[in-house]
């Protein structure tokens, strides 16, 4: 940790004063730092250290790289960003702010949930000031990612459940950010070290399967690497030609893909790509031609993302084409400034500041970035606003146009709504139907590059439907879509959003045959009456999925029903306690995954599971029969019976059961019961793995023409 070897990567871009502020910061931060360890035993200020070492490697800045060294003082010191404006100014002591957590909440008396649930909300909350500061200066993510990359590397001393946090939230968040910023050294790395702690086995299957054959390719590689450095000598090209093997989280994903397909690993040969760089536009042209005149290209395998550039400003040729042996080679073809910023993306701006033009270009590239600051103002909380930036930011995007020929930037998987309320909000709210491509599509249509979206509007429309809202229909996709839907029903009578949402609340409870305690469900949610519950669910804010999910492993057990009705099962259940245990499922109420089970220990066959309340419970005489069961992590196709009142019609079963197996929903008795009226029950035993499917099940029933309502069957009810 000397600092000559930092001021040594920095002399040749920096000016002799500014290298003087930094060698000032660096001791600074030592001192601040001075006696503290980290969990691997290392001085602490190695971490930041590090930190500004991988930024100085971009070239990042003086104020980028001081800030970087102090960017721990905040948190980990009794140093104040006050006392940091004054000693290095104004610039750099925003940048720091930028990427200090928030504080940690410390609550007088509260239990351990609690306390959980608040470092939760602090997390996000210190996420949320993070983008909304990389919104304003760019350079608080570079500081970030750096800091995420060193901390990955020392991932190893941390316990099990820590390492995986940390690697699926880098796999989420932090390596899609590199991404989208166009940041190729840091993405891949980040990756990588995320696969490693999530994936362990599966890293390490990849590793050796990649080192199985390594020499082989290796030679393979240096073999096309010394035919197309000849061809272009041969056209008078001057060109840096080299391979460069795909990083493993990159080959775990194509292995997958292969794998889908009933291929082998054997098969793949795009291990390696050859990149080529050359002086300039013209002459990436030229060699590309060159290229496709040694060997031939392989059929819709180029792309041309100079002309029409990535939406993170990357820019090169592509081009597979059947090279030695036939085995098909990747070729990117850039010259040394698209080749920086295929590398460093956005860091590379600081190193290519030549005018206004590029100034210009740079803010287009990041204008994405911008909008975070306008969700800022339009979403109510942290969670709310991270859900935008995970679904609407990080993901890729798709390009489509509306009807003029303007270019609309999408995340991908967006909908014809997403679109329309991306385009104008009133424009969403109108909406009635949409042409895709001139040809009208259903509401849950997924964009795609290219596409030319026109949206429909009604004068009689009064606003989108709660329907727009059902992740189970799939109608919005987008954070920014959900969001300002919500709003329009925040802005509704509250009190047609609380008749709505006990409207909703009652008969998704009597439907999945679950009894919920408004009351409890209001407190544990921290709402403050239970008529804010039912406003919630009214306007869509929080659905009965999310209740669902969240209380039901969590409820109190009470004694089930002793039955001899009995169903033999597969299913995984753990009888806490006691092992090898035979357990059967209660036909009396069908438990399925995902429910609270109790058991109850039978004379010579094992267990019995019920659900954790069953209709006709009154007591149990005998409570030392009973023992605590839960279902293991893996879930099993379970039994459920339920009805489907419908006005009967040709056809009818024949749609339903449709349905059911297009949701890869196996039924195995139908039953039916028919009226004067023109009614029908229809009686189904589905066999599902959790309370998820079976919601989204009904919502897909209830769509089929003539179906009044679809609702569980069950002598038994679990309270929660």
């Amino acid at each position: 940790m000397e600092f000559g070897k930092l001021a040594a990567k920095v002399e040749s871009y920096l000016q002799t004063d500014q290298i003087s502020d930094l060698r000032r910061a660096y001791s600074f931060a030592k001192s601040a730092h001075e006696g503290q360890r980290r969990v691997s035993g290392e001085e602490f200020f190695e971490h930041p250290y590090q930190t500004a070492n991988e930024l100085a490697s971009l070239q990042a800045d003086g104020p980028t790289l001081i800030a970087a060294l102090l960017h721990d003082v905040v948190e980990d010191s009794d140093t104040s960003i006050e006392v940091l404006e004054l000693e290095f100014g104004e610039e750099v002591a925003g940048l720091v702010d930028g990427v200090t957590k928030l504080e940690r909440v410390q609550p007088d008396s509260a239990s351990q949930a609690s306390v959980s649930r608040n470092d939760e909300q602090l997390h996000v909350e210190s996420l949320r000031k993070m983008f909304v500061a990389m919104a304003r200066d760019i350079r608080v993510v570079l500081i970030k990612l750096s800091d995420r990359l060193h901390n990955m590397r020392t991932l190893d001393f941390l316990d099990f459940e820590d390492r995986k946090r940390i690697a699926q939230e880098t796999l989420d968040i932090y390596a899609p950010l590199a991404h989208r910023l166009g940041m190729w050294q840091l993405k891949w790395q980040l990756e990588d070290l995320a696969f490693r702690y999530i994936q362990p086995r599966e890293y390490k299957r990849v590793s050796d399967l990649v080192d199985t054959k390594r020499q082989e390719r290796e030679r393979y590689i240096t073999q096309v690497t010394h035919d197309l450095r000849q061809a272009f000598l041969k056209a008078g090209i001057s060109a840096d030609v080299s391979g460069r093997p795909k990083h493993l989280y990159s080959i775990h994903g194509k292995i997958v893909r292969y794998e889908q397909e009933g291929r082998r690993f054997a098969d793949i040969y795009d291990l390696f790509a050859l990149r080529v760089i050359v002086e300039d536009v013209q002459e990436c042209y030229h060699a590309l031609g060159v290229a496709h005149s040694l060997w031939r290209p392989l059929p819709g395998q180029f792309d041309d993302y100079i002309a029409s550039p990535r939406e993170n400003g990357y820019r090169s040729l592509h081009t597979t084409v059947q090279a030695v042996g036939n085995k098909p080679v990747e070729i990117q073809v850039r010259t040394p400034e698209m080749h920086q910023f295929a590398e460093y993306g956005v860091a590379a701006h600081w190193q290519y500041k030549e005018g206004e033009a590029l100034d210009d270009e740079f803010e287009q590239r990041i204008t994405w970035l911008r909008q975070l600051l306008d969700w800022q103002r339009d979403v109510t909380g942290a969670e709310e606003f991270m859900e935008s930036v995970r679904s609407d930011v990080l993901p890729d995007q798709v390009f489509v146009y509306t009807p003029k020929g303007d270019i609309k930037e999408m995340p991908a998987d967006s909908t014809p709504l997403d679109f329309a309320f991306a385009v104008h909000t009133e424009l969403g709210y109108q909406c009635s139907g949409a042409k895709v491509n001139g040809k009208l599509v259903t509401f849950s249509t997924i964009l795609q590059n290219g596409d030319t979206v026109e949206i429909l509007t009604s004068r009689k429309v009064k606003g989108p439907s709660l329907d727009w809202l059902n992740p189970n229909l799939g109608y919005v996709r987008t954070a920014n879509g959900r969001s300002k839907i919500r709003s329009w029903f925040r802005k509704q009578a509250r009190e047609e959003n609380l008749q709505t949402g006990r409207r909703i609340f009652e008969r998704e409870s009597k439907r999945l045959g679950i009894e919920l305690d408004a009351d409890g469900i209001s407190k544990i949610f921290e709402y403050k009456s239970i008529d804010d519950l039912y406003s919630d669910i009214g306007t869509g804010a929080l659905g009965i999925h999310q209740i669902a999910k969240t209380l039901l492993p969590e409820t109190e057990p009470s004694p089930p029903v002793v039955t001899e009705k009995v169903k033999e099962t597969n299913a995984e259940v753990r009888i806490l306690g006691l092992d090898n245990m035979e357990t059967r499922l209660a036909g009396c109420c069908n438990p399925i995954f995902g429910e609270n089970i109790i058991g109850y220990i039978t004379r010579g066959r094992g267990v019995t599971i019920h659900r954790t309340e069953c209709a006709g419970v009154v007591n149990e005489d005998e409570p030392e029969r009973l023992v605590p069961a839960d279902w293991s992590d893996t879930p099993q196709m379970l039994p459920v019976e339920i009805s489907v009142e419908a006005w009967d019609r040709l056809g009818l079963l024949r749609d339903l059961t449709t349905v059911v197996s297009a949701e890869k929903v196996n039924i195995s008795t139908v039953s039916d019961r028919h009226r004067p009226d023109g009614s029908v029950t229809i009686s189904l035993t589905l066999h599902v793995a959790n309370l998820n499917q079976l919601s989204l099940m009904f919502s897909r029933l209830e769509e089929v023409r003539g179906v009044r309502s679809a609702a569980r069957i069950g002598s038994g009810t679990t309270s929660s």
